[in-house]
């Protein structure tokens, strides 16, 4: 981790060390891990770390009251899934006609999807994923748009694809709107296959990942399919879970997974463990702080130059943005301050073809580079100057570089450039960003990488003395979004007229009932 090009001193780090003991920052980790409340407005603790945890781990020693017990529960559930696994790839588990079930399609929304996604992105193109995952399609179904359902089963076989519902409620408006429409495709495929059967087909077709066994089963999925997570999993911190286990380890095995796990741990044990002074999560979290609070600068990016990492950007946004952009502290005033950052991100070197240039000459934007030694698929020709991952690299490189030390006008002279273009040309510099560089990125290293954002995220919210682990800013919409729903089906099923509603969002609304016609 190379920090130097943010614009800290090294008065600036003792003083925000300083800032981090004040704060509790030691004291709130330990509690994290100790199994106390701290999502103290739903009175839950926060274990997502456990989620990772190896077998025979001594939990106990850091959470004696329940530190064996969950370790235990997290490791049944492991090992109910592992067997589901094997079942469904060796076709012990087949499909209603005796085809093999090559197909998965994850039906969840925000850390349902986000999480699982960005480790089926980066896994795709590794050497052991790949191969564990040949002749195997896995697909996230998230949008309640019926053009997210149309695009992600148009090329599918009913026969060979097995549904995976994600909703710890089973209630989630979004997914279980998806997961009926994709119910009806799988019996109406199987239907034209000659099996009338529904409940073997439900049973055989679809698997679930919830908590509200008794509505799972309800819809028809055979309890034995049905996997559990806990209230201290937090979705967005979920993809260690079930939420992730069930789908990823389908396409790319358990054992694929496992070493991600491994790598989530390694990272957990070193935020836990290491010197503030030397622990990468609380070094990017002491920096987002300075840079977010007392430089003001209000947004991130996230840059990894690797294309298998092309989700990690929006999985960390929802990480983030859910955890850390809030209004009051823990005891409920109002913070003096706005916390959270927003973040956004792309691959380089897509991101430099799009807002590169406002990082260069417009805004500043706080930047984290993320680069690895090693290609996942290395191409080296005859006659070009460099491999391609070199060429990539040789960006990875330049980039911090050219946002820390710009351009001047004396630079300009020295080279020539016309007088009338100079202005144009100038890059101020003293931008901020840092470098991460990693040797290869195999499941262990994704599984480091999550930690470590993860973890950052945490680190924040503690010294911000705020709670990383709720969400109630997601609420009011979807209360809204009830009354539209009833008034949709009012208008549609009986004509009733708008009301209720303020007069921008009832002339929309009319001129959508109208022009729409229900399709």
């Amino acid at each position: 981790l190379d920090y130097s090009r943010q614009q800290v001193t090294g008065e600036t780090m003792e003083l925000l060390f300083d800032l981090a003991d004040q704060t509790g920052l030691t004291a709130k980790r330990a509690a994290m891990r100790s199994g106390a409340k701290i999502n103290t407005t739903e009175d839950r603790a926060v274990l997502h770390p456990a989620l990772r945890m190896p077998a025979g781990y001594d939990y106990a020693r850091h959470n004696p009251s329940e530190g064996a017990a969950v370790l235990g529960d997290v490791h049944a559930v492991r090992g109910a899934i592992e067997a589901f696994v094997a079942k469904v790839r060796s076709g012990e588990h087949a499909g209603s006609t005796g085809k093999p079930l090559r197909n998965y399609v994850c039906i969840g929304i925000g850390g349902s999807q986000l999480g699982p996604e960005f480790v089926a992105e980066a896994l795709r193109a590794d050497a052991a994923a790949a191969a564990a995952a040949e002749g195997r399609t896995l697909r996230f179904l998230a949008n309640v748009d019926p053009v997210d359902f149309a695009l992600c089963t148009r090329d599918l076989d009913p026969e060979e694809t097995l549904l995976v519902v994600i909703s710890k409620t089973f209630t989630t408006a979004e997914t279980m709107l998806n997961a009926r429409t994709a119910r009806k495709w799988i019996l109406d495929g199987l239907a034209r296959a000659g099996v009338s059967d529904e409940s073997a087909v439900i049973s055989q077709h679809v698997c679930a990942v919830s908590t509200a066994i008794d509505k799972a089963t309800a819809f028809g999925i055979d309890a034995a399919n049905i996997f559990g997570f806990w209230n201290w999993v937090g979705g967005r911190f979920s993809v260690c879970s079930a939420v992730g286990l069930v789908p990823l380890s389908l396409c790319f095995s358990y054992d694929v997974l496992s070493a991600f796990l491994d790598g989530a741990h390694d990272m957990d044990e070193h935020f836990f463990d290491a010197p503030l002074r030397e622990n990468i999560p609380v070094l990017l979290g002491l920096l987002g702080v300075w840079n977010s609070t007392f430089m003001g600068y209000s947004t991130r990016a996230l840059l990894p130059y690797s294309q298998a990492l092309k989700r990690l950007p929006a999985h960390i946004q929802q990480v983030d943005m859910e955890s850390n952009g809030k209004r009051v502290a823990l005891d409920g005033t109002v913070l003096p301050f706005q916390s959270g950052e927003i973040n956004f991100g792309e691959p380089g070197t897509n991101g430099q073809h799009s807002f590169y240039q406002l990082m260069h000459q417009g805004r500043v934007v706080p930047a984290d580079f993320i680069g690895f030694c090693e290609s996942q698929a290395p191409v080296d020709m005859d006659g070009e100057p460099v491999s391609n991952h070199d060429e990539l690299m040789s960006n990875f490189f330049a980039q911090p570089d050219a946002l820390a030390y710009g351009k001047t006008l004396q630079d300009l002279v020295a080279e020539g450039v016309d007088e009338a273009l100079r202005p144009h040309k100038i890059f101020e510099g003293n931008r901020p960003s840092t470098s991460m560089l990693l040797t290869r990125l195999d499941a262990f290293a994704i599984g480091q990488l999550l930690a470590i954002y993860e973890h950052r995220t945490a680190t924040q919210g503690f010294i911000w003395g705020l709670n990383s682990f709720d969400q109630w800013g997601v609420e009011l919409g979807k209360v809204l979004a009830k009354q539209v729903r009833a008034q949709l089906n009012a208008s549609r099923k009986s004509a009733a007229s708008v009301q209720g509603f303020n007069s921008s969002t009832s002339a929309l609304l009319e001129a959508y009932i109208g022009g729409s016609k229900g399709k």
